[in-house]
């Protein structure tokens, strides 16, 4: 079995995190080559067979522009935090069509004390906001098979920080689901533990968790009208 990260991945995010300047991570740059960049993209073409197991319209691309990775530079325009850099590193498997129309993805977070794997979609505009509730009010057994089922919501909580304080106007009250059409997010997620990402079972527990969230991003695909 294969490692990917390792005790030196996190100590690069933890010094980055304390020396958020371009000096440093100029000087540093290798480490972050060797021990940030590089294992994930190792890992993300590793992960290609198991995506494509779950869905061939997904991409797990390891170019290290305009593929699976973000960019460690902050985008420092529009907020007052200036630090350059983030202090973790992500990647998203994405749909074949996300630069055309909104789409869900799968996401994989790697930060001391804070890695997780989540699938859904983040933040979409009005328009398929409004797609996705509408579809769970027309098809809410289906829902509750995707996003309830007693075995995916004990491994899976639903991200609900970001939530409407009053159910959206035009949607039933007394829906059974009707918290869920609250959520400006549609995110199911769980952590990992550090020890796990720099273990040997990190690709095969990855794979599980596609599978495992598979039935969830196929409804959100149905729902905003995406091949899955």
């Amino acid at each position: 079995m294969t490692t990917y990260f390792s005790d030196k991945t996190f100590r690069f995010l933890q010094a980055l995190a304390r020396n958020n300047e371009r000096e440093w991570f100029h000087a540093h740059k290798a480490d972050y080559e060797t021990h940030v960049r590089e294992p994930f993209q190792r890992l993300l073409t590793d992960l290609q067979p198991d995506l494509a197991g779950v869905s061939l319209h997904y991409r797990a691309d390891p170019k290290t522009v305009g593929g699976s990775l973000f960019r460690i530079h902050r985008d420092t325009r529009f907020s007052r935090n200036k630090a350059p850099y983030k202090s973790w590193q992500g990647a998203r498997l994405f749909h074949e069509r996300f630069r055309e129309t909104p789409a869900p993805s799968w996401y994989i977070h790697l930060q001391p004390g804070n890695c997780f794997v989540a699938a859904g979609i983040w933040r979409p505009e009005s328009p398929a906001l409004r797609q996705l509730r509408q579809f769970i009010v027309d098809n809410p057994a289906s829902w509750e098979k995707a996003a309830h089922a007693p075995a995916f919501r004990r491994r899976y909580r639903l991200g609900g920080e970001d939530m409407l304080v009053r159910p959206p106007r035009g949607f039933p009250t007394d829906f059974p689901f009707i918290e869920d059409l609250r959520r400006r997010n549609f995110i199911a997620l769980r952590d990992i533990p550090d020890s796990v990402v720099t273990g040997t079972r990190l690709r095969q527990v990855l794979a599980r968790d596609l599978q495992a969230t598979a039935p969830f991003m196929d409804y959100l695909c149905a729902a905003l009208d995406l091949e899955f």
